[in-house]
């Protein structure tokens, strides 16, 4: 079941794989996700000394949050890949020229899990192209509907 996507992501990035990934969070983070208080417009994932982490995912506390945590809600997140996972990412991304990017956060057998994508970046006219193919399909099947009645 998906919480939040990122759908920012899809415009700007064409994503080639994708991977599910853990998040360490705290207890009031789970809470707020529970509560849909997400947030991954701007939200992007970096590797720093051999580890995933997430940066700029904003989870907006609770006020039902205890008083005596202080909430951070773009505190820096790391992200559970197997090792070998993170090591074909961190090659990939160092070598190749890809970026990681959210995708979406979604529930796994009662977890927050998070899905990331080894994407590389759209040219402007790439973006264009994609914008017209898809005002194509949607006129394509707006004719088709209206040829059927």
């Amino acid at each position: 079941m998906t919480i939040v996507q990122n759908k920012k992501a899809h415009h700007d990035y064409s994503i080639e794989e994708r991977y599910e990934a853990g998040i360490a969070l705290e207890g009031w983070e789970v809470k707020s996700i529970r509560a849909n208080q997400v947030q991954l417009n701007e939200a992007f994932v970096v590797v720093r000394s051999g580890e995933l982490y997430l940066l700029n995912a904003h989870v907006s506390p609770l006020s039902t949050t205890s008083t005596h945590v202080k909430a951070e809600p773009t505190r820096t997140r790391k992200l559970l890949l197997h090792a070998a996972e993170i090591r074909k990412l961190i090659g990939k991304v160092e070598r190749a020229g890809y970026s990681l990017v959210p995708l979406n956060m979604h529930y796994s057998k009662g977890r927050v899990k998070l899905e990331v994508g080894l994407a590389k970046g759209k040219r402007q006219f790439e973006k264009r192209a994609d914008e017209a193919d898809k005002d194509w399909k949607r006129e394509q099947s707006r004719l088709l509907k209206q040829r059927s009645r």
